[in-house]
């Protein structure tokens, strides 16, 4: 993940004469792996959330391998594997099924589809969210999704949501987050009102593991995410209202499929208004 970048002042040297200020060190790589794995210790100490450390491990290396053969095929260079493990743990800790092809194919598939799913030099889809969303849908009788709560122990989510909100905001990502959590609440409300469900029951979702990856990692993904913080908000709104119909619908895997197709059209959308843009330019510069 990456903070979004600002403007440099210039600063006076010691001869009087302007020099650019140095631009923002970018974050330290290692930050958001080191978190999830914060998450997954945490929650596998706890409740036991992983289906088997085998299998976790094998989604790991299957991510970081394929992010590194592709990096290298394709652009010449070795990317920094940091991206794939967090693709790789997210794929360990969410998916749910008895044999080990399930974590390697969804692995698999979310790495490629950063490098062939592109529009503009951008991929669409936050990987691990499209790799699960693939496999819930086409092998749904095989796969399955993490699907616990905290229960009645506060206390690994309390951390969790201090360690993530301190991370995302040093990544200048906290209204996103802040804006669907807002929104989740606010529409459980409106599920209970609309259903008879307990409000209680409707809201409890959002303390699971599942949702702490959800809401820290995926739909912050900056390679995935609009420009602006106004519009970023938006898409963060949109994705809780979209996983509210669908939840009425009794759909199971909500918040992955509201992800799924929300996100890559809200960077469509604001991919076409940049070249409508660009080219209005155009034609007053002409």
């Amino acid at each position: 993940m990456n903070a979004q970048g600002s403007t440099s002042l210039p600063i006076a040297s010691k001869a009087g004469a302007a020099t650019p200020a140095p631009p923002p060190k970018p974050p330290n790589p290692y930050i958001v792996p080191a978190f999830i794995t914060c998450i997954l210790i945490t929650g596998h100490l706890t409740f036991g959330i992983l289906e088997s450390y085998s299998k976790t491990i094998a989604a790991i290396l299957a991510s970081i391998v394929l992010e590194l053969v592709l990096g290298r095929l394709i652009y010449g260079k070795w990317p920094h594997p940091a991206s794939a493990y967090i693709t790789g743990i997210s794929v360990g800790i969410l998916i749910r099924s008895p044999a080990f092809w399930p974590y390697v194919l969804c692995a698999a598939i979310s790495i490629v589809s950063k490098y062939v799913l592109r529009v503009r030099g951008r991929h669409l889809w936050n990987p691990s969210n499209f790799g699960i969303s693939a496999m819930l849908f086409l092998a749904g009788d095989r796969v399955g999704s993490l699907n616990i709560q905290w229960g009645n122990y506060l206390w690994p989510m309390v951390i969790i949501w201090l360690l993530g909100g301190f991370i995302v905001r040093r990544l200048h990502r906290l209204h996103i987050t802040a804006t669907y959590v807002i929104a989740f609440v606010a529409f459980a409300f409106v599920r209970s009102w609309l259903t008879g469900s307990p409000w209680e029951a409707e809201i409890a979702p959002i303390t699971g593991p599942m949702y702490q990856l959800f809401i820290f990692f995926m739909i912050t993904d900056p390679k995935t995410t609009v420009q602006g913080r106004n519009a970023q908000c938006a898409v963060a709104f949109a994705v809780a209202a979209v996983e509210m119909v669908l939840r009425l619908n009794q759909v199971v895997y909500a918040p992955y499929y509201a992800l799924f197709f929300v996100g890559p059209t809200a960077l469509l959308i604001e991919m076409a208004i940049q070249s409508h843009r660009a080219r209005q330019a155009v034609k007053v510069a002409a």
